[in-house]
């Protein structure tokens, strides 16, 4: 290796890569807000990273340059290092070079001393998950390592696979101690942190039923169950939109107990009847959450044994021509059409839920066979008829309701 200054000199710097890359060396700080190209700035990192090595050049270029037909990707190479030695030189003293070479090889200099906010934050979620230490060693712990995880490991630099894989790792560790985290302050009764925790966590995975359900919890913990209803829409139709699922469960039984919480005792009959009293001019069909639709469905199914009325249940469901789901991006846009157009086809005293990312359920008292097709008949073709070049296809079902 080439090396300029005695081999007993040392210096240490601070590296962070969550969130974000930035470097401070003696009071001087280098961050990946300067417009460089990504290049510049993985073959760095990657250096950082693999600091206790040396790193041959067929690495770099298997890593960097692997489907370029450069006429000499080693030279491309030398020169991006070139400028990555150009950027640290203002940092850095003239006899302690971060970048050392030798013939085909590059490793970053072992006497400039690197303390990674990775490296720490790894540390702080062992403690945290470390179940011989007392819950506050461990609730610090978790504390201090969701304070340093600003962000997923270097969004800046592209989606090179070495950069995927190691941002996968820390996202998971991160959201892992979230959950962790938030389990110890729920037993702790410390709900207000573990709802700001969680949602935190959500602003950076919003896909993530657990993390709702945390937040949730949390809400209706502290009586704040307007608020927890509104997490509970969000998360039904992030969940419907993002990955096509039902909500499991574990959440549908959180929102049975929003519903079923009693409010503060209430003596005058006409407040009681404002509060439940729906606008008399809205037209349609009566749209509900599927939890609610179950509670409805019950209801209806209890007077049509007493009256011997005929209900009957659709399911209408949006699939490709040949079959098949389509793609959300697709199915989103014209899940929100079709329930525009059930909504305008159907009674004010038919309900109407979302089933799951695909298909609507629909509850149909006082009428029979004939009259519920003729109904779902005239939904298919309302919406062909306002939407013709949609090529999704409408398809339905319908059953009588089950009284036994």
């Amino acid at each position: 290796m080439k090396q300029n200054g005695t081999a007993a000199k040392e210096l240490s710097i601070s590296v962070n890569m969550l969130g974000g890359f930035s470097m401070e060396v003696s009071g001087k700080t280098l961050t990946d807000d300067i417009n460089r190209s990504q290049k510049l700035w993985n073959v760095l990192c990657y250096l950082i990273v693999h600091r206790d090595r040396t790193v041959p050049q067929s690495e770099f270029i298997s890593l960097f340059w692997p489907d370029e037909n450069s006429a000499n990707p080693v030279n491309a190479l030398k020169t991006l290092l070139y400028r990555v030695r150009a950027m640290l030189e203002p940092l850095f003293p003239q006899d302690m070079p971060p970048i050392l070479s030798q013939r085909g090889a590059y490793a970053w200099n072992p006497a400039v001393r690197c303390t990674l906010d990775t490296d720490r934050f790894e540390e702080l979620c062992r403690q945290g998950q470390d179940a011989k230490r007392s819950d506050e060693e461990r609730m610090e712990a978790f504390r201090q390592a969701l304070a340093l995880y600003r962000g997923d490991f270097l969004p800046k630099q592209g989606g090179h696979m070495w950069l995927v894989v190691l941002s996968t790792r820390y996202h998971t560790l991160y959201i892992q101690a979230v959950k962790d985290y938030a389990a110890l302050l729920e037993a702790h009764g410390e709900y207000q942190e573990m709802v700001q925790t969680a949602e935190r966590a959500l602003t950076l995975d919003d896909l993530d039923e657990e993390l709702y359900i945390l937040v949730i919890r949390g809400l209706v913990a502290q009586g704040q169950e307007s608020a927890a209803l509104e997490h509970y829409q969000r998360a039904t139709d992030i969940l419907y939109r993002n990955l096509g699922v039902t909500p499991s469960d574990e959440l549908r039984a959180l929102y049975s107990r929003i519903m079923d919480t009693e409010g503060d005792l209430e003596t005058d009959l006409e407040v009681v009847q404002n509060s439940l009293r729906e606008t008399a001019s809205r037209p349609g069909a009566f749209v509900c959450e599927y939890g609610f639709f179950r509670e409805a469905y019950r209801l209806e199914a209890r007077r049509a044994a007493r009256s011997g009325n005929c209900v009957h249940l659709a399911l209408i469901t949006v699939t490709l021509p040949g079959g098949g789901i389509p793609e959300l991006n697709v199915l989103n846009t014209t899940m929100d059409r079709l329930l525009d157009v059930i909504v305008s086809c159907l009674r004010r005293g038919d309900v109407v839920a979302r089933y799951s990312g695909a298909q609507y359920v629909i509850l149909l008292p006082a009428a029979n066979f004939e009259d519920s097709t003729m109904v779902m008949e005239r939904i298919v073709s309302t919406f062909n008829r306002q939407y013709r070049r949609n090529f999704l296809k409408l398809v339905y079902r319908i059953r009588e309701m089950d009284l036994s």
